[in-house]
């Protein structure tokens, strides 16, 4: 039989919140290889605190936004090696959709960084195209927050979790947010367009309580956004 795919988009907040996180790494790692059995996965990670404060210092040399932009793909990039040192995958990260097709083929776990320079793109939305490219049974954004709050929870206690959402309302919420380079929100505009788009299932999930996605999989009930 074969085996359906799982994309995620590792937020680089997990990654490197402030120095690399080890113990998260290693627990990830743990948890993708007991999904490996049943899927194939492919994990996209995001620049988090390194692009943003490499973008912090250039912002006051230039307003030039490409330098920005390869910044935080370069971040990307950096971060995919780091995860996969962790997973002892050796060779090239995939540059582009064909690289990650070809990789798809000879292994059950591909990792990759942001996927060449596209206007506007970011780690989550080249998760989402990837997604979208190999018709993905499940997106996954793993977070720093639980899934999709009515505000932000890291600034207001009372904020409310939105455990369901179509695609349509979800978009009328991101598309009011302006797109910066390296920014940092639960799922980006870029995103949000191909899953609305192409209609994929997607589920934001903090990233620290792994559990979710399982119970998900097995179609318990757990705690995070679905977006359908």
């Amino acid at each position: 039989m074969k085996k359906q795919v799982i994309v995620f988009s590792l937020g680089g907040s997990l990654i490197v919140p402030n120095t690399v996180n080890y113990n998260y790494l290693h627990n990830f790692k743990l948890f993708i290889k007991s999904l490996i059995k049943n899927y194939k996965i492919v994990i996209v990670t995001g620049g988090g605190k390194t692009a943003r404060d490499y973008i912090s210092a250039l912002k006051h040399e230039t307003k030039d936004e490409m330098f920005y932009s390869l910044i935080g793909i370069t971040a990307t990039k950096l971060n995919a090696k780091l995860v996969s040192g962790f997973f002892n995958i050796k060779g090239e990260i995939p540059e582009e959709l064909k690289d990650v097709d070809n990789k798809l083929k000879k292994s059950s776990l591909v990792i990759c960084g942001a996927l060449g320079f596209q206007p506007n793109m970011t780690s989550d939305g080249d998760a989402a195209q990837i997604a979208e490219h190999l018709g993905a049974k499940i997106f996954v954004n793993l977070t720093n927050v639980d899934g999709l709050y009515d505000k932000n929870p890291l600034k207001y206690k009372n904020a409310i979790l939105i455990k369901n959402i179509n695609y349509y309302d979800f978009l009328e919420i991101v598309n009011k947010i302006k797109y910066e380079a390296g920014q940092h929100f639960i799922l980006d505009q870029a995103a949000a367009k191909i899953i609305c788009r192409a209609k994929i299932k997607t589920l934001i999930i903090n990233g620290e309580k792994l559990d979710n996605v399982k119970k998900y999989l097995e179609d318990k009930t757990f705690r995070g956004t679905l977006i359908s």
